[in-house]
């Protein structure tokens, strides 16, 4: 299944991003205390050479701004991202441009991510002209290349179309051939297939596969949906509340999950036969207030097995088997807790 490495390519280190609330001048003038929504809070993992890695967790967990940080289009709270031993907060000028061609990423909504009055040309084109390929011919070859890839043939069938001529897996495909033309090796895809249409949501995971192995992509595959997380993702990281439950290798986290938050997650999932059941059970209760965290384990409130304990130490990820690891005191053990 996977071509990856032990190398990272990009490496994070204790990422953290809070966004303030209740500011004003009002509520300055009385001296409250700043409050915060953790929507990511001190993680820290790796995207090795060649690896698609699933970032999965519900609406709230802190999954897509992660995401956004990776690819600059946020700036972090605290901490670091590593690529190729330099720390991209540092970044500028020539360096950061050069970083945002190779590091691109693709959105969740193929309707709201084209322009609407740019031909396909002319979307795939900007980023080139962003990048300074002034030579025309060269750019209508990448621009048909970048198409083809995709799996849009003939390139020319489709380069004068406008997005409202085009369904929303081609849409899609677009926004893929947009995000590949620059010859990047990072790709974060945030939900690429929540929008589309089950029946073709297999051929553009089936696309991110081969693009990874034609071009030696690494991806980091944001989504809600484990079943695409199970078919296209060598590791698994599940994010709760800002926090990662549990990481490891794909199949161990779906077929062999530890944490509570994890098997819930599964749980679910809907299963097409009535007379099969999955076992454990699924979340009822609602998220708890993004301002006012629970102490303990986050997941606490809503686990049917915490304890005393839960309510009042705060997990750190521990190792439970080869690259398998999870923030929860029930498997804490004294283990290793080097997740990368």
């Amino acid at each position: 299944m996977t071509k990856a490495t032990k190398k990272p390519i990009i490496e994070v280190n204790n990422l953290t991003k809070y966004y303030p609330v209740e500011s004003g001048f009002l509520y300055s003038l009385l001296k409250k205390e700043q409050r915060y929504v953790k929507a990511v809070d001190d993680i820290s993992f790796n995207i090795h050479e060649g690896e698609i890695i699933g970032l999965a967790g519900e609406s709230g967990s802190g999954k897509t701004t992660t995401g956004e940080i990776i690819t600059q289009l946020q700036d972090p709270t605290s901490g670091e991202i590593i690529y190729k031993g330099k720390e991209t907060s540092d970044l500028a000028g020539k360096e950061l441009k050069n970083f945002r061609k190779v590091c691109q990423m693709i959105f969740q909504d193929p309707y709201g991510t084209l322009n609407p009055r740019f031909t396909i040309k002319r979307t795939i084109e900007e980023p080139l002209l962003i990048h300074g390929y002034k030579d025309p011919e060269k750019r209508l070859q990448k621009i048909k290349e970048a198409i083809e890839k995709a799996e849009l043939r003939p390139a020319e069938k489709y380069m004068y179309r406008y997005p409202h001529e085009l369904s929303g897996g081609q849409r899609q495909r677009v926004a893929i051939a947009r995000g590949i033309v620059l010859d990047p090796k990072i790709m974060v895809a945030d939900e690429p297939v929540s929008m589309l249409d089950v029946s073709i949501r297999a051929g553009v995971l089936n696309l991110l596969k081969s693009l990874r192995d034609e071009m030696g992509l690494s991806m980091l595959y944001v989504s809600h949906d484990l079943s695409t997380i199970k078919y296209i993702c060598d590791r698994t990281i599940i994010m709760y509340l800002g926090r990662i439950v549990e990481i490891g290798p794909t199949k161990d986290v779906i077929d062999k999950s530890v944490h509570p938050y994890t098997k819930a997650l599964i749980a679910s999932v809907p299963i097409p036969d009535p007379e099969i059941s999955r076992e454990g059970a699924g979340i009822e209760e609602e998220l708890p207030d993004q301002i006012d965290l629970p102490s303990g384990c986050r997941f606490s409130p809503r686990c049917n097995k915490a304890t005393n304990r839960c309510k009042k130490e705060d997990p750190k990820l521990v190792k439970v088997s080869e690259g398998h690891y999870v923030a929860c005191l029930l498997a804490d053990k004294g283990g290793d807790n080097s997740s990368n």
